[in-house]
C-alpha cells in the first residue's frame, strides 16, 4: 500500500527509473570484477548529464567471472507501483571486445507482441536503460584496460507479481516488469510509466493489424468498449485519467478510428476543456453540467437541484429526458478532436455506474 500522505503540503520528492537503479547495479557489480572493490553506494550519470548516488544494498562475487548487485527503487513522491522494489543485476565478463549484452533475469518480462521499441524475444529493458548501462561499463572496462565484452542480467525481485498490477501483460510483456526511463528520473505524480504504457499499447494495437482502438477510463468503460464494438484486449487502451497523454500522442501518430469510453463524470471534465481527469487535478463542475441543461431547455429549479446536486450522475437524472448526456459527449468531442488535430473518426460515449451508455457523440453523422 502506498504510504500516507502528510497533511500539511510540502515539497515533493522526485525520484529515480528502474533505468537508473538497473544502471547502478550493473556498474558495481562490473567493478566487483574488474577491480576486486565493492561499494555500498555507486555515482550514475543521467542522460542530460545530471550525477546521482545510489546506495547499494548488496554487492558480492557469484564467482570468479560474475557479480550481483542490488539497490531498493526510490520513487520518491511518486506512487508507483515498483517504489521499494529490489532492482537486481547479475553482471558477467564474456568474450567479444566492447560488447554489453542483455538479458531478463527473475522478475523482468521478456517482449511477445510487435509494435514495442523492443523486438520480439528481447528482455523487456527498454533503450534508454541500456544506453545508460552500455555507457556506464565500456567507461569503466576503459578505465581497467578490460577488452571482453560484458553479460548483464537484470531481474526485480517479485517483479512477476508486480507485473500484474501493470499493463505489461496486455502489451505482450510476459514474466515480469519493464526496466524503464528516459530522463532517469521519475517526477513526483507524472506517472510516466503509465503514460509510457498507453503509447506502448497504441503501438502495439497498431503493429498487430488494429485500426480501431478504444480509450477507456476504467474497468466498466472497457467492459462496454469490449461488449459493444467486440474489439479484443489488445485493442483496448487504459487511459485512465490520462486523456491528454492519448490525444497528443495520437496527435502525431494517428490511426484510423478512437472511442472513448468513460464515466459520466470523466467525460464531463473533459468537456469542460481538461486532459487530465484526475480528481487532484479536475472537479467535476456541477455549475458546467447545469448550464448545458439550461441550452436545452432546462426549467429554473431543475438548474437550481442540478447546481446542488452531490454527484454528476445525480445532476444527470434531474435533467430528466432532455439529452444532456449526448451533448456532453459532443462538447467532450470537441475538445478532444481540437486536441488531436486530424482526421481520425472519434466518437464518445459516457457510461453509469451500471455501465450503461447515457450519451454519445460521433460527429455530424450521429
Amino acid at each position: 500500500m502506498w504510504r500516507e500522505s502528510p497533511e500539511r503540503q510540502q515539497p515533493l520528492r522526485t525520484g529515480l527509473t528502474t533505468g537508473t537503479c538497473a544502471t547502478a547495479c550493473a556498474l558495481a557489480a562490473a567493478r566487483l570484477l574488474l577491480t576486486g572493490k565493492s561499494c555500498d553506494e555507486c555515482e550514475v550519470t543521467l542522460p542530460k548529464g545530471k550525477k546521482v548516488r545510489l546506495p547499494i544494498a548488496e554487492c558480492r562475487r557469484l564467482d570468479l567471472h560474475s557479480a550481483y548487485a542490488v539497490t531498493v527503487k526510490d520513487a520518491g513522491d511518486d506512487p508507483d507501483v515498483t517504489h521499494g522494489a529490489r532492482v537486481f543485476v547479475i553482471a558477467s565478463l564474456g568474450t567479444g571486445a566492447g560488447e554489453v549484452r542483455f538479458s531478463a533475469a527473475d522478475g523482468v518480462g521478456t517482449v511477445t507482441r510487435d509494435g514495442l521499441s523492443l523486438a520480439v524475444g528481447e528482455p523487456a529493458i527498454n533503450p534508454t536503460p541500456r544506453r545508460m548501462i552500455r555507457e556506464h561499463l565500456l567507461e569503466l572496462a576503459d578505465e581497467c584496460a578490460y577488452n571482453g565484452a560484458f553479460d548483464v542480467a537484470v531481474g526485480v525481485e517479485n517483479g512477476a507479481a508486480l507485473a500484474q498490477k501493470t499493463m505489461n501483460p496486455r502489451l505482450g510483456i510476459v514474466g515480469g516488469l519493464s526496466i524503464l526511463g528516459t530522463t532517469g528520473i521519475v517526477r513526483p505524480f507524472s506517472c510516466s510509466a503509465y503514460i509510457a504504457s498507453i503509447h506502448q499499447g497504441v503501438d502495439v494495437a497498431r503493429a498487430n493489424g488494429y485500426d480501431h482502438i478504444a480509450a477507456c477510463t476504467g474497468n466498466a468503460s472497457e467492459d462496454y468498449a469490449r461488449r459493444h464494438y467486440g474489439l479484443p484486449d489488445m485493442a483496448l487502451i487504459e487511459m485512465g485519467d490520462f486523456a491528454g497523454a492519448l490525444l497528443k500522442y495520437l496527435r502525431r501518430t494517428p490511426l484510423r478510428r478512437l472511442t472513448l469510453v468513460g464515466g459520466f463524470g470523466k467525460i464531463s471534465k473533459l468537456a469542460c476543456g481538461h486532459l487530465d481527469l484526475h480528481s487532484k487535478a479536475s472537479e467535476i463542475d456541477l455549475g458546467f453540467l447545469a448550464d448545458a441543461a439550461e441550452s436545452l431547455g432546462a426549467a429554473p429549479d431543475t438548474l437550481a437541484a442540478m447546481r446542488a446536486a452531490n454527484t454528476s450522475i445525480e445532476a444527470l437524472r434531474l435533467a430528466g429526458d432532455l439529452p444532456l448526456g449526448d451533448l456532453i459527449c459532443r462538447r467532450a468531442w470537441e475538445k478532444a478532436a481540437y486536441t488531436m488535430h486530424n482526421s481520425m473518426q472519434l466518437e464518445v460515449v459516457a457510461i453509469d455506474r451500471q455501465g450503461l451508455p447515457v450519451g454519445a457523440y460521433a460527429g455530424e453523422d450521429l
